[in-house]
This record gives structure tokens, C-alpha cells and sequence, in this order.
């Protein structure tokens, strides 16, 4: 039973709520409530979560040593002991080959896109987290393949590739969070847990963040402006979505900078109350903007 509950514990469950961005296109295509759609996408959604999970093996397996000298990840059941080195290394192997058997009955694009985003995680577990700068627009590129993912099995016809854009930059301002976090915690022993953590240095973080936020706000801005008008047939309403998003990145700024948190996103998502509220209301209000007119044509 311990194996067992060591391997889901592996898989990571508390971040299956990254893969939930691949529910963008059916929302913002305006096809939330088309039940066809919507099976379809959740399918995507449980093969990229399965998919994704198998990754987070992988990259147990190759970290162990690092994860033992890390005053949080020595917990983790692979580099504490409770879960056998050949259970985990037979779900790695096995666990993507059935979903990539899955995805190409379902979807022939879906399953490009998600042995393309099992090729870029295993890029970056082996190679691409050790190239600073690299591992962070590696780390957006898998959350642009999540977002791909929901896109390819449906037929959308106004997503707009500002989301795709919106999405980069709102992982890449995660990602250097989180770095930015780790080097502070982890002070001198940050090098020997996270190599690319000799790179970096508060500074250079800092900028990284201020730039990304900075683009994240006026992309996220430019994206209310210029598309409701093709999607609603209605002027700007978008724009009151627009403060919910200024004060959830704001409050990570303030939990970063004065909580101490922030280097653990799914946690902060998971745990903070006030961003949840934030992301609630902004959802709430997205979906009224879009899909209010359509039920009232």
C-alpha cells in the first residue's frame, strides 16, 4: 500500500491544475456548453494530466540526489525511500505509451501535440534545466502546448492567438517567481539542488519579472480591447475582467515580496484565498461577457 500511495504522491495530483488552461479554447471559442466539445477536451485534459504526471516520475528519478539535499523535496517518496526505484521507472515507460495510444485513436493533432509536449518535458528534465534563461521559456512552452492541446480536438473558430501569447508570459512570470524564491531560500545550497541557480541572481531576476509582468498586463489589456468586438458584436466589456487580473498578479507580487511565498505556484493557487476569489470572479465574469449575449440572441 505504501508504494502505492508513494507513486500517486509522485505523480503530483496538486498540479493537474496547470493542465486545467487546456479548457481555454472551448471557453473563449464560446463552446463551454456544447457537451461534445466539452467530452472531448475533458479526455484531453485526463491524458495531458496522466501524460504530465509520468513526467514528474521522470523527473524524480533523474533529481534524487538533488531532492535529498532540499529541505522540501527529501520528503518526496522517491528520494526518501518510500517508493521502489523499479515500480516508478515501469509506470514512466508504461504510462506515456498508453497515453500516446489513447491520444492517436481519439485525435491524430492532439497526439502530435502531446508527444511533442512529452518530448519538451523530457527536453528539459535532461538538458534544458540546465541552460539558464533556457529553462524558464522552456517551462512557457509547455503551458503553450497545454493551451494547443485543447485547441486541436474542437473545431474553434475565434480563439484568439493573443491567449497563446498571454499564456507565455503569465508562465514566464510564474516560472521566475519561483526561481526567484528558491534562490532565496535556499541561499548557498541553491546551486547544488537546481544548477542554473549559479546563474541567476536576484537582480537579473527581478528585471526577468518586472518585464514579464509588464507584458503580461498590456497583452492580457490588448487582448480586452481588440477582441470582443469580433467575438460578443459589443464594445470593450472585456476591460472589466481587466482588474481581477491586475490585482491576482499584484498579490503575487505581495506574497513573493512580503509573505515569503511564491515558490511553489500550485500551492499559492491551492492555499491563498484571495486569488482564488480573484480568479473566481474573473471567471464568473469572462464567462457572463461571452456567453450571456449568445443565450440572449
Amino acid at each position: 500500500m505504501r508504494p502505492l500511495i508513494g507513486l500517486l504522491k509522485t505523480m503530483r495530483p496538486r498540479q493537474w491544475t496547470k493542465n486545467a488552461i487546456v479548457f481555454a479554447g472551448l471557453v473563449f471559442d464560446g463552446q463551454l456548453f456544447q457537451v461534445e466539445s466539452l467530452l472531448r477536451v475533458v479526455l484531453a485534459f485526463i491524458l495531458l494530466c496522466l501524460i504530465s504526471s509520468s513526467v514528474y516520475i521522470i523527473n524524480d528519478l533523474v533529481d534524487i540526489e538533488s531532492d535529498r539535499q532540499h529541505p522540501k523535496k527529501k520528503f518526496r517518496p522517491l528520494a526518501a525511500g518510500n517508493l521502489p526505484i523499479p515500480l516508478a521507472i515501469a509506470v514512466a515507460v508504461v504510462l506515456p505509451l498508453i497515453c500516446l495510444i489513447a491520444a492517436l485513436s481519439f485525435s491524430v493533432p492532439f497526439a502530435f501535440v502531446l508527444g511533442g509536449y512529452l518530448l519538451l518535458q523530457l527536453a528539459y528534465s535532461f538538458v534544458l534545466k540546465h541552460i539558464v534563461i533556457v529553462d524558464v521559456l522552456a517551462v512557457a512552452a509547455g503551458f503553450i502546448l497545454r493551451v494547443a492541446a485543447g485547441v486541436v480536438v474542437i473545431q474553434v473558430a475565434q480563439f484568439s492567438p493573443w491567449l497563446y501569447a498571454i499564456t507565455a508570459l503569465l508562465a514566464l512570470f510564474l516560472i521566475i517567481g519561483k526561481r526567484r524564491q528558491e534562490l532565496l531560500l535556499l541561499a548557498e545550497q541553491a546551486g547544488s539542488v537546481r544548477v542554473t541557480l549559479r546563474s541567476y541572481n536576484l537582480a537579473l531576476l527581478d528585471d526577468m519579472l518586472r518585464m514579464v509582468m509588464t507584458g503580461t498586463l498590456i497583452g492580457y489589456l490588448l487582448y480586452t480591447i481588440e477582441e470582443p468586438s469580433e467575438m460578443l458584436q459589443t464594445t470593450n466589456l472585456g476591460l472589466l475582467t481587466v482588474p481581477f487580473v491586475v490585482y491576482g498578479v499584484f498579490r503575487y507580487l505581495y506574497l513573493m515580496h512580503v509573505k515569503g511565498d511564491g515558490s511553489a505556484p500550485d500551492e499559492v493557487l491551492l492555499k491563498d484565498r484571495p486569488i482564488q476569489i480573484a480568479i473566481l470572479l474573473w471567471g464568473l465574469t469572462f464567462i457572463a461577457i461571452l456567453y450571456i449575449p449568445r443565450l440572449a440572441a
